[in-house]
């Protein structure tokens, strides 16, 4: 039997509180296109286990996994290798059915480890404090603009055009920007003049560093002029291995720092869950959004861990509350902290500079091509490249060949003319110089 927790009376109830006439009214904004109803589904009333594990077997024989291919996707999700021993890890049972720590006597394990992560994002992101986690990067970068928005209480964002567009979706969205939100022009390669639009009406300026490109930004002329005007600096960060070796946020003067940590110890899963990372200045720290926790001692002075400031939070101030954020990623958390405990300071460093020079060498390959220009003079893992052609179509022709090139900008700004030939390429520490050489012939072949 369905379950259908509500009656007819209780749905009547609750469309005439909104003034809505029916329950499709509710679909109205939604795009004819957009609304295919259920007549598109063709699926069977009913189907044993077997044949629906047969059936979805073979819709999954479609698909194309990353570590199957040479792989060359970024644009704000990478293809990294998680060592098998952070899988072994969170599936044991006292982790993985661990649920809301409010009860510290009876959660230690959880508080501490998600004590350590936080430790462990402060120290990446050059911050004073950070959170317990979000749930992704976009959403922490919403929740940042709104945090300035409360700390200078002025409304006013400025968005870099370099910032995944994405994410400013998700800003606008989530944060309520309408007419409040200043994007400046996307500028392929080039870091834009994001200074001269600071004003006294400023409550923060979002800069991605490395970019939706792979350019890595100068923050601090940004930080300075931001400070000077009584605003904050938002500095978003996609690619988390990148802080192994780029000076971090913090040091470049960052308010904020919101990453996605979904490179650390997490697979890219179709798209998810993943894991927002969230730190700011200690000064900051009641404003910030997000589960907290603690250090403290017990009665008998042995060291415990307890959420702390959560009068901060929804579950207990409401409407009144600091964010409607009132919990965290924790299983990606604990995938995230394994992973970085595992490879050590030293060992993400090395990490970090094996992507460097695994993009390096491809960058220097593949703007060798005839027609082809690199477009990021400086990047970490991830550049641009001009093509002589349009991209998506290249794409999807190597796609068929078995390689897949990287990701068109066309597909993540269609309305901008100048993404159409640009092409968006990721090489991590898990591209072989078998997958390199792979990419330059397909290439080389397509342009030929």
């Amino acid at each position: 039997m369905r379950y259908l927790p509500l009656t007819p009376d209780d749905r009547r109830a609750m469309l005439a509180k909104i003034g809505a006439p029916d329950v499709d009214a509710l679909y109205r904004d939604v795009p004819a296109s957009a609304n295919v109803g259920l007549s598109v589904f063709d699926l069977p009333d009913t189907q044993g286990e077997m044949e629906v594990e047969r059936a979805l077997s073979k819709l999954a024989a479609k698909n194309v996994a990353a570590g199957a291919v040479p792989f060359f996707c970024g644009a704000g999700a990478y293809k990294h290798h998680v060592p098998a021993s952070v899988d072994h890890l969170i599936q044991r049972s006292e982790f993985l059915t661990s649920y809301t720590p409010y009860q510290p006597e009876i959660a230690q394990g959880t508080l501490q480890y998600l004590f350590e992560f936080q430790t462990q994002v402060a120290l990446l992101t050059g911050m004073e404090v950070a959170n317990a986690s979000l749930y992704d990067g976009s959403t922490a970068t919403a929740e940042a603009v709104m945090m300035a928005q409360r700390v200078t209480r002025r409304g006013k964002a400025i968005l870099s055009g370099g910032l995944h567009p994405h994410y400013a979706e998700t800003v606008e969205t989530v944060a309520g920007l309408e007419g409040k939100m200043v994007r400046t022009p996307v500028t392929p390669g080039v870091a834009e003049d994001i200074i001269a639009l600071i004003d006294e009406d400023t409550a923060c300026v979002v800069v991605q560093s490395p970019d939706v490109f792979g350019l890595i930004r100068d923050l601090r002329p940004i930080a300075e002029a931001a400070h000077a005007k009584g605003a904050l600096l938002v500095v978003v960060v996609t690619e988390a291995v990148s802080m192994g070796l780029l000076e971090s946020p913090g040091a470049q003067g960052a308010d904020i720092v919101a990453a996605e940590g979904q490179s650390i110890g997490n697979g890219l899963n179709f798209g998810g869950p993943y894991v927002g990372l969230f730190a700011t200045r200690e000064k900051l720290l009641r404003q910030m959004p997000g589960r907290l926790t603690g250090e403290t001692v017990d009665v008998e002075g042995r060291r415990g861990f307890v959420l702390t400031l959560s009068t901060r939070e929804q579950h207990i101030r409401r409407e009144k509350a600091t964010s409607n954020i009132c919990t965290n990623s924790g299983l990606c958390t604990l995938a995230f902290t394994i992973h970085l405990s595992l490879l050590g300071e030293e060992g993400l460093t090395r990490l970090a500079r094996l992507n460097h020079a695994k993009a390096s060498a491809l960058a220097t390959r593949l703007s060798a091509l005839p027609g082809v220009d690199l477009v990021t003079p400086a990047f970490f893992n991830e550049f641009t490249i001009r093509l002589p052609v349009a991209a998506a179509p290249l794409v999807d022709a190597l796609a068929q060949q078995g390689v897949i090139a990287g990701v068109p900008a066309s597909r993540l700004m269609p309305h901008e003319p100048q993404a159409a030939n640009l092409l968006i390429v990721a090489a991590t520490e898990c591209v072989s110089d078998e997958d390199a050489d792979a990419l330059v012939r397909a290439i080389e072949g397509a342009l030929a």
